[in-house]
This record gives C-alpha cells, sequence and structure tokens, in this order.
C-alpha cells in the first residue's frame, strides 16, 4: 500500500524532531569528551564544542600514572560487584516474599518498606550505627546500608505478582518446594526484570561517593569516585592529587571535571549497550498491572 502524501510529510518531520533530540541528548557528552582532550586556553576562552582543540592529555596522563587511581578503580569494581550481588538477592527474596497473597503480615511488611522511603534516622544515628557495628573502613559499609532500593523492590514485586499462578501450581505438584520454584521457575522467566534491575544497582554503587567519604579515612579503601572528587578539590583548591609540578597544575585544574566525568560513566556506557535490550521491557512489565 502506497504511503499517502500527509503520512510522508509526518515521517519526515517526525524524523527531524528525533534527531535533533538525539543531537540535544549527545551534545552534552561529546562536549565534556572533547574538553577532556583540550588545552586549557581553548576551555577557559570557551571555544570548545565538538572537538578538541589544542588537544591534549596531561590530565588523563597524571591521572593514570598515579597507583592510587588504580588501586581505587579495583575498589570500585569489587564494591559494586559484591555491592550488586547482595542487593539483587535480598531484593529478589524480599520482593517475591511480598508478592504472595498468603504471606502473614503482607501489608503491613509492605507499608514498612515504603515508609523507609519517606523517614530514615539520620546522618548521625547512621554514622553512629556503622561504627558500632564495626563497618567503618569496609567493604561492608559501603554495600549493607543500601542493600535494598524499595523502589526497586515495588518495581520487583508488581512484576511477580503478575506472573501466572498456574506455573508455580504445577511445579509444586513437580515435587518444588518454594526455593525451588524462585530459582527454577520464576527467576529464569524474570530475565528482563532481573537486568534491569542489576543495572540500576550496578550505576548506583559505581557512582556512590558519599558513605566512603563518610564512614572511611583510609585512601586505599576508597572507591575511585572519592579518589577523583578529591582530585577536583585538590586542582581548584592549589593541590593535585598526583600532579608533581606546578606547570601542569593549571592544566589539571582546567579540565580535571571533564576527565573525571568520562572516567566515571566510560565503564557504565560500555555495559549499557548489553542490557539495553532488557532496560525498557523490565521496567514496564514491572510497572504495568495486567
Amino acid at each position: 500500500m502506497k504511503d499517502s502524501a500527509s503520512y510522508k510529510v509526518f515521517k519526515i518531520v517526525n524524523t527531524i524532531i528525533l534527531l535533533l533530540i538525539v543531537f540535544i541528548t549527545v551534545f552534552p557528552f561529546i562536549n565534556v569528551l572533547a574538553q577532556s582532550f583540550s588545552s586549557e586556553a581553548y576551555i577557559n576562552a570557551g571555544k570548545v564544542n565538538l572537538i578538541p582543540r589544542g588537544f591534549n592529555i596531561d590530565t588523563y596522563r597524571t591521572v593514570a600514572k598515579d597507583a592510587m587511581f588504580w588501586t581505587n578503580y579495583k575498589n570500585t569494581v569489587v564494591y559494586t560487584v559484591v555491592g550488586t550481588a547482595i542487593s539483587m538477592f535480598m531484593t529478589t527474596i524480599f520482593a517475591y516474599a511480598l508478592s504472595k497473597k498468603r504471606l502473614m503480615g503482607r501489608k503491613f511488611l509492605t507499608m514498612f518498606a515504603v515508609f523507609t522511603m519517606f523517614f530514615n534516622g539520620g546522618l548521625i544515628p547512621n554514622y553512629v550505627l556503622i561504627n558500632s557495628l564495626g563497618f567503618a573502613n569496609s567493604i561492608w559499609a559501603i554495600v549493607v546500608p543500601g542493600a535494598i532500593s524499595i523502589y526497586n523492590m515495588l518495581i520487583m514485586k508488581s512484576f511477580f505478582e503478575n506472573m501466572p499462578e498456574e506455573l508455580e501450581e504445577a511445579a509444586s505438584i513437580d515435587g518444588l518446594n518454594t526455593y525451588g520454584i524462585l530459582f527454577r521457575i520464576i527467576l529464569p522467566l524474570s530475565k528482563a526484570i532481573m537486568a534491569t534491575m542489576m543495572l540500576f544497582y550496578a550505576v548506583g554503587h559505581w557512582n556512590s561517593w558519599f558513605s566512603a567519604f563518610l564512614y572511611m579515612d583510609q585512601k586505599e579503601l576508597f572507591p575511585v569516585t572519592v579518589y577523583l572528587r578529591n582530585l577536583i578539590a585538590g586542582a581548584t583548591g592549589g593541590a593535585s592529587a598526583g600532579a608533581t609540578s606546578a606547570d601542569n597544575l593549571t592544566q589539571i585544574s582546567a579540565n580535571i571535571k571533564s576527565v573525571t566525568m568520562v572516567l566515571t560513566i566510560l565503564p557504565i556506557l560500555l555495559i549499557y549497550p548489553f542490557v539495553q535490550k532488557y532496560f525498557v521491557s523490565g521496567v514496564m512489565l514491572g510497572s504495568v498491572k495486567g
């Protein structure tokens, strides 16, 4: 069937609008990348747009030569992997339990969980609690306090509620217990929501810096986000972690923010394409009541 003239116009206009939206979305990322490879004179003059001007890698070289950067980068990878694994396990079992109408106290547990989204003990009580538990200066201060995101749990709970009960009944007749049904039937059918939640948690742990800044005082235990935060503070305040002379301090302070943004988001950008196909379907399946 041949497209009508009005439909052809619609497609052209729609394509133009989408291309503009893509450009507006991508432009800040390209601009940041270009600034990270530009010299301080062009950056301060505001002449860097999409292409690096006065190409240099002084800041990248300074960061890469610092052994502490790689130590903190390794810490971030460990914190992200361990924290995501703990968060996924706890969120999954909590959401699956709350999705069962036969669970005693289900409404109370759900309301109690939602209550924590709006109210918490406060910064000082949390600090005292972490120290009294002996979590200070350890990985547990990073991965345990925020192990369960109630928002993510509610999405996963809604997803489990929409799954056919006949699947579990058939599995139960075949002799599977509750854990067998969850790990052998439910989770293999929940790849979309699991990948989505894993991405949420991984990004959260990767970008987290305040917990480490608050509960740790040993540089060897810092995640890379704290290292980069200190690098920015040092460069803008007159000193730079890893800087060896005053000559490159001016250059470092000019594009340090761009460099830190590139180094922070690069791993997530590399991982995202592999889970992107699950992302939209996972959120929609978990949020639409069918």
